[in-house]
């Protein structure tokens, strides 16, 4: 009889297999807990995973095929992912704060058979219809209820092989830089996340309170290793830093995901300090920069570990920061994970050694299988080495240095160049958060007739405080070249849904202000 213990060490494993193994070994074991109190253990769970696949095969929906989800976190959400994957069904969570036709394009893009939702959404997306069957998942009237929708109790799906590269999820690109993409990623890849959950404690006691949203890569990237490991996960809708700390202490937390804007909205809190948060073991983080400064706050304050990760969905290469090891590596984002060949490239392709800066690209076993339906942003995305080994091209921009830990410099679309000399916005910005009233800062390039671009700073800032003070204090500590041309106030950065500041709506609304 094959075991859990068995499945887990395996070189390939399926998700949906997992589920139903834990829920044999141990099914009073809590596996879904959301903010509110409702609770599924993980025989309910499976359970409701068997109806939601059986219903989407009755529905006629083949492997290989794809189905849609764009609502808040909830048990139901987590059900139809889940049951997605059992039936071979490529699953497309999508962010609700999508544009009405952007959320369209993703449906249609990915080839949708079904659109899950809830009434947020539904009333947003109205403008731009979706003819594909609505299904409600919070009872409501944004399509048919999910209920009756779903398959008779003790339903169960025919069994489906599924390979390591059979596609597991398609997660698009933020659309930060234009169209969003579908990254397509397979079982295999999210096995090799699954895989490595032993080795940070992922098993039976293990406690994750996610607040990041479900469509999102930096939740699932815990989501599933908990699920596999046998331990329960906190969902919450939307994260609010006093419920999240109340959970935290309720439910005795040990593993959590949070974005570098949560961890400093948490350590702003006057009441941090008075939450029981001894029973954490592990705190992540990944999905934008990470302060130096606020890791080791962090650190200092919270117990248990800190990893940041480094990478993208699309994969590739990861790095890992494990900060409470390296406490003098803040600066980094660490070193290269097992199995993991990162290396920096020139604007030619060459490769460049240790204290140059160059493109950051990576190879291992988790990879995406591709862009889909994009066989020419794939191409794009691609570097190949001279051993003829491909790579996947970060866009971000860094240097190692002779320990081999990574040091991110920016994103090689934010490098500013002015007078022909190269400005990375991040040497601004660390020295625009030294400044007494500055909470946070981003410095774009604009167009200068003198120059073709020049640096303007926006900043966040508490109590009074003069954009020409905290100009002059910047430009009396860097380089003439590096000189900020103006600070513009803002009451706080726009953020995508996981804490990445919009740089480009941040240019686009220089437009008016003219050339400086």
């Amino acid at each position: 009889m094959t075991t859990i213990a068995a499945m887990m060490s395996a070189d390939y494993g399926v998700m949906g297999d997992i589920l139903r193994q834990r829920a044999q070994e141990g099914p009073n074991h809590p596996a879904v807990i959301m903010e509110t109190g409702e609770a599924v253990t993980y025989a309910e769970f499976d359970a409701l995973v068997d109806r939601v696949a059986a219903a989407l095969q009755r529905d006629g929906i083949a492997p290989g095929e794809a189905v849609a989800v764009c609502a808040l976190s909830s048990i139901a959400y987590a059900a139809v992912f889940l049951g997605g994957l059992r039936a071979g069904i490529a699953v497309a969570p999508i962010a609700p704060s999508s544009t009405p036709e952007a959320i369209a394009g993703m449906v249609a893009d990915c080839g949708a058979k079904v659109f899950f939702l809830d009434a947020g959404v539904a009333e947003a997306q109205a403008p731009a219809p979706i003819a594909v069957r609505h299904i409600a998942l919070d009872g409501s009237s944004a399509g048919d209820a999910f209920d009756a929708w779903l398959a008779p109790e003790h339903a169960t799906p025919r069994p489906v092989t599924i390979t390591p590269d059979h596609p597991f999820n398609i997660i698009y690109s933020s659309g930060t830089t234009g169209t969003p993409k579908g990254i397509v990623q397979s079982h295999g890849m999210r096995w090799k996340h699954v895989f490595r959950g032993d080795a940070v404690g992922y098993g039976p006691n293990a406690v994750s309170v996610l607040s990041t949203p479900l469509y999102s890569n930096t939740t699932l990237v815990c989501f599933f290793p908990t699920l596999a490991g046998g331990g329960t996960v906190v969902l919450m809708k939307k994260f609010d830093a006093g419920k999240y700390l109340e959970l935290a202490q309720k439910h005795r937390m040990t593993h959590t995901m949070l974005v570098p804007v949560q961890y400093r909205r948490l350590m702003e809190r006057p009441d941090f300090d008075t939450y029981d948060l001894s029973s954490t073991h592990l705190k992540f983080c990944t999905s934008a920069p990470f302060a130096a400064e606020l890791k080791g706050e962090v650190l200092r304050r919270w117990p248990g570990g800190l990893v940041e990760y480094f990478g993208m969905t699309e994969g590739g290469g990861t790095c890992i920061l494990i900060a409470h090891e390296h406490p003098d590596k803040l600066h980094t984002v660490g070193q290269p994970a097992p199995g993991h060949d990162i290396r920096l490239i020139d604007e030619d392709g060459v490769q460049v050694g240790p204290g140059v800066v160059g493109e950051i690209v990576g190879r291992s076993a988790a990879t995406m299988n591709g862009y889909h339906g994009r066989p020419d942003k794939t191409a794009e995305a691609i570097w190949t080495s001279p051993e003829g080994w491909t790579f996947i091209r970060t866009g971000d921009v860094g240097r190692f240095d002779e320990q081999g830990f990574l040091t991110l410099m920016d994103r090689k679309k934010d490098m500013i160049i002015s007078g022909g000399f190269n400005i990375y916005p991040s040497d601004l910005e660390a020295v625009l958060v030294q400044h007494p009233a500055v909470v946070e800062a981003a410095v774009v390039g604009v167009p200068s007739d003198a120059w073709g671009e020049t640096p303007v700073a926006f900043v966040a800032v508490k109590g009074d405080a003069d954009a020409e003070a905290i100009k002059t204090f910047v430009n009396g500590q860097v380089g003439k070249t590096q000189r900020l041309a103006d600070v513009k106030i803002v009451d706080s950065l726009p953020r995508s849904h996981i804490g990445k500041v919009l740089k480009r709506e941040l240019r686009d609304s220089w437009q008016g202000a003219g050339q400086v």
